[in-house]
């Protein structure tokens, strides 16, 4: 019983220099606290803190464009395989993969000298039913006199004019194989259909090559132009449909910069058309662009981000959209007053876009607005302004830096 009684003694003792410990050191920290705070610190609201480092930015009043945002596909304009349309060996190939070809350049060329043989043949029996169709036509001219002195019967004449007809058609026929045996000698000389890339050689020389190929000699793809292939929500289908109305529709297209920092750069086409249906099962319409590309930084198959702009506002006020606070009676922005405080001003918004928002009433061109730091502010509140983009401000008139250490100190 006396070891308990001497044991809770001795606990209650530790427990008040506890206690007496921890309120002097709280009596210590309380007024180096407020000494470091300031009067000057407090913005004239006690209890809650010094201004508010914020980011601001001015009210313009410009042009603003809508846009609608899309991914989109690059396709080549025209893509074309070359094939070989007669059979033969492939003697020659005349083009370097990656190359830039122009209309009527040869690609390649087969072995030609079946089908000259067949040319010199056609060419051959034509001159030799000319030939015959003269003479016939000097038999015809002999008959024609000898039947005015009834030299030869009427039947005889008739049956020589027929003769004459026979061969003439038969001279016909002889022109029309001369043009196909040396329509097929051309296609033995194969030309690019369009201007354009190769890509890829696909069969080697020396191969026999048929018509019937599907896998073709090489692909030519037109590059300039070049089109981009899109899709948007059918509910923005009646605004592309009065954009197309009004005349040429701007398009778009950012793609990734060379270094990093700089901003990417931007291609600028225009809209061609729409899809004649809307997509069942997706609900988007698909619409085609075309572009320059005279710098060939568009490459078919490439994922792109696409613009297009639908309307484009005229002198309107706009802010930027991070500074438009909602709140239970709507939305509002904190506005800088010339002595370094802030007003809540509510606002009536126009349309909206991924950076700006139209403002129709509450703030005039060249109010600044926050546009960073709001969630810490109240109406009234002091606070230190910053330009977007600008370096950090120096300390306000009458303001007091601490040192990190003091600042340490005086945070609770």
């Amino acid at each position: 019983m006396r070891r308990l009684l001497l044991t809770l003694i001795v606990l209650g003792l530790l427990g008040g220099a506890g206690y007496g410990g921890w309120i002097w050191w709280q009596g210590r920290q309380t007024p180096a606290a407020e000494q470091a705070e300031g009067p000057g610190a407090r913005g004239g609201r006690p209890g809650r803190g010094g201004p508010v480092p914020v980011t601001i930015a001015a009210a313009q009043r410009q042009d603003l464009p809508i846009r609608l945002d899309a991914i989109g596909t690059v396709q080549a304009f025209n893509t074309i395989t070359v094939r070989a349309q007669v059979d033969g060996q492939l003697i020659e190939v005349a083009f370097t993969e990656g190359q830039m070809v122009k209309r009527g350049d040869v690609l390649a060329r087969i072995d030609p000298r079946p089908y000259q043989a067949a040319l010199d043949q056609a060419v051959a029996k034509k001159a030799q039913d000319e030939a015959l169709l003269a003479n016939a036509r000097l038999d015809l001219q002999r008959y024609t006199q000898l039947a005015r002195n009834e030299g030869v019967s009427r039947q005889q004449q008739d049956t020589q004019r027929a003769q004459v007809a026979q061969f003439e058609a038969q001279v016909q026929a002889d022109q029309g194989a001369i043009d196909a045996a040396r329509t097929q000698l051309s296609f033995t000389t194969i030309r690019s259909p369009l201007d354009g890339r190769v890509g890829l050689r696909l069969v080697d020389q020396g191969n026999i090559v048929r018509a019937g190929d599907a896998t073709g000699i090489v692909t030519v793809s037109q590059l300039q132009p070049i089109a981009v292939v899109f899709t948007l929500p059918q509910q923005e289908l009646p605004r592309v449909q009065d954009a197309l109305a009004r005349g040429k529709v701007l398009v778009q297209v950012v793609r990734q910069g060379d270094v990093q920092g700089r901003e990417p750069p931007r291609a600028e086409g225009e809209l061609l058309t729409l899809d004649n249906a809307v997509d069942a099962q997706t609900g988007t319409i698909r619409l085609k662009a075309s572009f320059p590309n005279d710098d060939m930084r568009l490459w078919p198959g490439a994922f792109v981000n696409v613009r297009l702009e639908v309307d484009r506002l005229p002198g309107v006020t706009t802010v930027p959209l991070v500074a438009v606070q909602r709140g239970p009676e709507g939305p509002f922005a904190y506005v800088l007053k010339p002595d370094r405080t802030v007003e809540q001003r509510p606002v009536t918004l126009g349309a909206l876009t991924v950076a700006d928002a139209v403002v129709r009433r509450g703030i005039a061109p060249g109010e600044r607005v926050v546009t960073s730091g709001a969630l810490r502010l109240s109406p009234g509140a002091a606070v230190i302004p910053q330009e977007e983009g600008a370096p950090a401000p120096g300390p306000a008139p009458g303001e007091r830096r601490l040192r990190p250490r003091q600042a340490a100190d005086a945070s609770p």
